[in-house]
């Protein structure tokens, strides 16, 4: 059962709810997602090795993520922001990359814990998914910052707190949207069925628009330095 704050809210977007969970409940919707993000990914592995080859590994793991989460959304995003191709880097541009990344850990963390705590280990309690969803978003995201920052030399301390410093309001803007959205549209739903999947998905996509607009604030304002440019990459040419 939700808490009594989630349930008032719940009630007051019942009418968002109504309107999109017939169709994250169609197993033929779901499918046919699966085909887009198929295809999708086809064509980001392709366009990575054949025309941009030269972007660092931890960006292709990036991109490859974010089209798994959100497929043609995230392969448009990638195409926009994330090729050697584009004419001009931007701080819109730098801003989804950012975001692009944050995603990548977030959105592991955030699947990983809804599938281990609901699926297999059948917790009942709405708030404790939720607690153990938060716990592994924010581990797998600030990991996700930390390592690089260890291999450049940096110390745990440092690496830890630089993390802490920069990616905290996108991550808790990103999961208190996508949770959130993930249990007010399936917060009873297991996981054998579409709708656990479909709100999942759903919720992540919503997530990433939710904190994009945080990520290119922290660049503007100079807390976040942001991906690098794929355009400054050598062999990169603009189209």
């Amino acid at each position: 059962m939700l808490a009594a704050p989630l349930a008032g809210l719940a009630d007051a977007l019942a009418p968002f709810r109504a309107a999109v969970v017939p169709a994250l409940s169609d197993p033929t919707v779901l499918a046919a997602w699966a085909v887009l993000v198929a295809l999708a990914l086809g064509a980001l592995l392709w366009d990575l090795r054949t025309r941009n080859a030269a972007i660092p590994s931890l960006m292709k793991g990036v991109w490859t993520l974010v089209v798994l989460y959100a497929g043609p959304f995230g392969l448009a995003v990638y195409w926009r922001s994330g090729r050697s191709e584009m004419a001009r880097d931007s701080l819109w541009r730098r801003g989804a990359r950012s975001t692009a990344h944050c995603f990548s850990g977030c959105g592991a963390g955030e699947v990983t814990g809804v599938v281990v705590l609901v699926g297999l280990l059948t917790i009942e309690s709405t708030l404790a998914t939720t607690l153990g969803t938060f716990a592994l978003a924010y581990l797998f995201g600030y990991a996700l910052t930390v390592g690089p920052l260890l291999q450049d030399g940096e110390s745990l301390g440092t690496a830890v707190r630089d993390a802490l410093y920069t990616e905290t309001p996108s991550i808790t803007v990103m999961e208190v949207v996508a949770i959130g959205t993930d249990v007010l549209l399936a917060g009873e739903a297991t996981i054998g069925t579409a709708l656990f999947w479909g709100a999942l998905i759903f919720s992540l996509s919503l997530g990433f628009a939710a904190a994009y607009p945080i990520n290119v604030a922290l660049i503007a304002v100079g807390i976040k330095e942001g991906m690098g440019d794929p355009t400054a990459m050598d062999g990169a040419s603009a189209i």
